[in-house]
C-alpha cells in the first residue's frame, strides 16, 4: 500500500511509483462488480440505496460498486511470485490496502465518466498475451499455468484487469495533473529537510556517443519492395487474405501473431508519422501501396472506422544488411575512432558529423536520461548494457567500437566517451536543483492524492470483514473520526 508520508525524503521516488504503478504488475482478477446476491445492509447514510443480499463468505470488502474476496489477496501474492518478487516483507494487509486503493480509484472514476478505449486496451492484451505465451512457451501453457478453461477466459479477464487498472491510472493522472511546483516551493522544500536526513544522490556520469549504421543497398530496398506489391495485388486481385499474409510475412514482432492488427486514434498518435497519414487516407477495404517509416517497409489495410478510431492490419518488411554493408559501416567508425584519439577532431565534433543518430548528434552525442531528461545518469539507475559498457571508462576515454543493435536497426556500431563525472554526494540546491524540484513535486502531488483519499473514503460506501478489520492502514479505510 501507498505510504502518503514519508519520512525519508531520499525513498520519496520509489515508493511513489510504487503506489501509482503497483496496479499494472499484479495479474489480478479481482473485478467483480457486486451481484443482487450479495448479503451486506448498506447504512442509510450510503449511496446504495437499497439493501442488497450477499454472501459473507469469501468477501473480504465491499468497496463502492465492486467486492473484494479474499481469494483475489491470494492472487496478488501468487502473481508478484510468479513475476519474480520476493514477498517476504510483504503482509496481506499491505496488499489488501493496495486492493482497497484501486478499487476507490476505479469506482471514482467510473462516477466521473472517465472513459477508456476498449480497442486500445484489446490491442495491448493482445501484446500482451503474445509476450507471456513466447515466454512460458506457448498459448496453451500460459491457460493451463493461470488454470483458466480456454483462451478466451484468459483474454477476458486480462481486458478487466487492464481497463480497471488504465481507469486507475486516468483517476490518479486527473488528481494530480495540474499540480505543479514554484522555484520558492522547491527552496521551502529544501530548507525544511534537517541537514542529517538530505538525500544522498549517487555517482553520476554524463555519456555521449558516436552511431554508424550500415546502409542498405537499393538492390535490398527493391527487393522488400517488390515483395509488399505482390502481396497487395494478391489481397487486390485474387481475394487472398491480408491476416493470413500478416501472421506469415510480418517482420513485426507486436503483430504478427495477430495478423498485423492495431487500433489507431486520430487523437492519441502512436504510431509514426507516416504510418498515421497513409492509414488515416485509406478507405474501408483498401490496400496501400508500399511506403518507408523508420521501421522498414510497409503496406496496410484498413479494416473498419469507427469515430475516431481506424482498425488497421499491416505487413512490415525489413530490407536486409549486407556482410559488405557492415564491414563498411565498422570501418567508417574506426577511422572516426582514430581521429579523435590522434586529436584531429573532438567526440563532439565528430559526433556532429559522423554520427547517424539524429536524437544525440546535434548535442554533440550527449545522451539523454529519459527519466529526468537531463545529461546525467545515476551508475544504480543506468541501463545495465549500458552501464557494462562505460563503466571500465576514464573521463574523456574512448571505448572501442561496439557492435549494437535496436527495434529499428538489426545492426549498428557506436563508440562511447564519459565526458563528466560526479561523485556520490549529500544534495546541494544548486548542483542538483533539477532531483530537488522532482522531489518537491512528488511530495505536492503524494499530497494531493492523500487529500483526495481522505475525502472520497467519506463519500464511499466501504465495508471491511473479518479478520481483515484488524489490519493498520495508513487510509483511514474504516472512517474513524
Amino acid at each position: 500500500m501507498m505510504p502518503l508520508k514519508t519520512k525519508n525524503l531520499k525513498y520519496i521516488i520509489k515508493y511513489y511509483v510504487l503506489g501509482f504503478c503497483l496496479f499494472t504488475t499484479l495479474f489480478s482478477f479481482s473485478q467483480e462488480i457486486i451481484e443482487e446476491s450479495v448479503e451486506v445492509e448498506a447504512p442509510k447514510t450510503s449511496m446504495v440505496d437499497t439493501i442488497q443480499r450477499v454472501k459473507i463468505d469469501g468477501v473480504a470488502a465491499v468497496i463502492g460498486d465492486f467486492v473484494i474476496l479474499d481469494s483475489d489477496i491470494d492472487k496478488q501474492f501468487t502473481q508478484l511470485e510468479a513475476g519474480g518478487i520476493s514477498t517476504e516483507d510483504i503482509t496481506r494487509c499491505q496488499l489488501f490496502g493496495k486492493l482497497l486503493e484501486d478499487k476507490l480509484y476505479v469506482h471514482h472514476a467510473i462516477q466521473d465518466s472517465i472513459e477508456i478505449n476498449d480497442a486500445e486496451v484489446r490491442s495491448y492484451v493482445d501484446q500482451q498475451l503474445e509476450g507471456f505465451a513466447e515466454q512460458i512457451g506457448s498459448m496453451e501453457k500460459l491457460i493451463a499455468y493461470y488454470k483458466k478453461s480456454s483462451e478466451k477466459e484468459l483474454r477476458d479477464e486480462m481486458f478487466e484487469l487492464n481497463k480497471n487498472g488504465k481507469m486507475a491510472s486516468m483517476m490518479q493522472q486527473a488528481i494530480i495533473e495540474e499540480i505543479e511546483v514554484t522555484p520558492d516551493e522547491v527552496r521551502q522544500f529544501f530548507n525544511k529537510i534537517a541537514e542529517e536526513e538530505r538525500p544522498q544522490f549517487g555517482t553520476e556520469m554524463r555519456v555521449a556517443q558516436i552511431v554508424v549504421v550500415p546502409e542498405t543497398t537499393k538492390a535490398e530496398v527493391d527487393k522488400v519492395i517488390k515483395r509488399l506489391n505482390e502481396f497487395r495485388a494478391d489481397v487486390i486481385d485474387n481475394g487472398a487474405s491480408f491476416t493470413t499474409k500478416a501472421v506469415l510475412y510480418t517482420e513485426d514482432p507486436g503483430s504478427k501473431r495477430t495478423g498485423g492488427k492495431y487500433t489507431l486514434n486520430r487523437k492519441r498518435p502512436v504510431m509514426a508519422k507516416e504510418f498515421r497519414e497513409v492509414a488515416f487516407s485509406l478507405q474501408e477495404g483498401e490496400v496501400s501501396k508500399p511506403f518507408k517509416t523508420d521501421f522498414g517497409y510497409h503496406i496496410i489495410q484498413l479494416e473498419k472506422i469507427r469515430g475516431q478510431e481506424f482498425d488497421i492490419r499491416h505487413i512490415l518488411l525489413i530490407p536486409k544488411v549486407t556482410p559488405t554493408a557492415i564491414k563498411e559501416a565498422k570501418e567508417k567508425l574506426e577511422k572516426v575512432r582514430q581521429s579523435i584519439l590522434d586529436g584531429e577532431i573532438t567526440f563532439a565534433e565528430a559526433a556532429r558529423e559522423a554520427s547517424d543518430e539524429e536524437e544525440t548528434k546535434f548535442d554533440g552525442g550527449q545522451l539523454r536520461n529519459p527519466e529526468t531528461q537531463d545529461y546525467n545518469f545515476e551508475l544504480t539507475k543506468m541501463d545495465p548494457e549500458l552501464y557494462s559498457q562505460i563503466q571500465n571508462l576514464k573521463d574523456n576515454e574512448v571505448s572501442p567500437v561496439l557492435k549494437d543493435q535496436d527495434r529499428i536497426h538489426p545492426v549498428k556500431f557506436k563508440i562511447l566517451t564519459v565526458t563528466a563525472r560526479v561523485d556520490e554526494h549529500e544534495a546541494n540546491f544548486a548542483q542538483d536543483y533539477l532531483k530537488i524540484k522532482a522531489l518537491a513535486l512528488q511530495e505536492k502531488q503524494l499530497n494531493a492524492i492523500e487529500k483526495w483519499q481522505e475525502e472520497k473514503i467519506m463519500d464511499t460506501y466501504i465495508k471491511i470483514n473479518g479478520e481483515l478489520r484488524s489490519c493498520d492502514f495508513n487510509s483511514n479505510w474504516f472512517k474513524i473520526n
